[in-house]
């Protein structure tokens, strides 16, 4: 790899592409994990190898490591872009065509649902920033603690922690009729 990289500072192109072709999956993945938002990990991905080829003869290391030079420059993009985005949190009310459409329920078990989910968007919607967020990538984009966690940049035992607040805080705003997750 050491080479390939060495071929594209001397401005191969075909060498870059063939260095982009190796890690452009693994920074992909690593952006998308963070950002939970395909066309903005797809833009992100792009931008992190337009500046790793605007700034190719910046990576100097003899023998070193071009995925973590490459990552470190995703990372920060990624940094940034959380940064300027954080404080335009998704309404919790865009969510709710999120449902999963591969059940077709009988008309009473709809209203039900639509009459439960409704009620828990709305109580969602009373809690503090990082609780609704926590709630809303947990259980209606169905994250796992630790992506939750990648995604807030908190530790997965600070979520779990947030995520127990956010529900006993739901129980209390919801009327006894809704089923809360366990």
């Amino acid at each position: 790899m050491t080479a390939l990289v060495a071929r594209a500072q001397a401005g191969d192109a075909e060498a870059f592409g063939l260095v982009y072709d190796r890690y452009t999956d693994q920074v992909f993945r690593l952006i998308y994990r963070r950002v939970l938002d395909r066309q903005v990990a797809e833009d992100l991905t792009s931008e992190t190898f337009l500046r790793a080829l605007c700034n190719i003869n910046s990576f100097r290391r003899p023998g070193g490591d071009f995925g973590a030079w490459v990552t470190t420059i995703a990372r920060n993009l990624v940094i940034n872009w959380q940064r300027s985005h954080q404080r335009r949190e998704r309404p919790v009310a865009e969510l709710r065509d999120a449902a999963p459409a591969d059940r077709a329920p009988g008309p009473e078990a709809a209203a039900v649902d639509t009459l439960t989910r409704e009620a828990l968007l709305a109580g969602i919607e009373q809690l503090n920033p990082v609780q609704r967020q926590c709630i809303t990538l947990r259980y209606l984009r169905e994250l796992s603690i630790e992506e939750t966690a990648q995604a807030l940049g908190k530790t997965p035992m600070a979520i779990k922690s947030v995520q127990y607040k956010a529900l006993k805080a739901l129980r209390a705003l919801l009327p006894v009729t809704v089923v809360m997750p366990a």
